[in-house]
């Protein structure tokens, strides 16, 4: 839509009623707030990951990021389940045999 069309219907929206503040609401309204974010470098893999001040500070030294997480827990997967079987070796014939 147009700007001109949009100020129309707020407008009449807002005549209908005098307390209407907007599609957006009103701007002293409080955003739900998150927790603050750190910088803590993953001791696996080393990259910079934000986390919450709370995780930094009680594992700043030993933090394991998600990803290594993840990547630890499909190795231990694959360990539990045990060796995959090889499959049996077909029999190659010899091509010279055959002459």
């Amino acid at each position: 839509m147009s700007r001109r069309k949009d100020r129309e219907r707020f407008l009449a929206k807002k005549r209908l009623n005098p307390d209407y503040v907007g599609f957006r609401g009103s701007g002293s309204a409080a955003a739900p707030s998150e927790p603050p974010l750190e910088k803590v470098t993953c001791s696996r893999c080393g990259r910079a990951r934000n986390v919450p001040a709370g995780v930094a500070l009680e594992r700043a030294e030993d933090y394991v990021c998600a990803t290594c997480r993840e990547e630890e827990e499909v190795e231990d997967s694959a360990l539990d389940a045990g060796p995959a079987e090889a499959p049996a070796p077909e029999a190659v014939e010899n091509p010279k045999a055959t002459e």
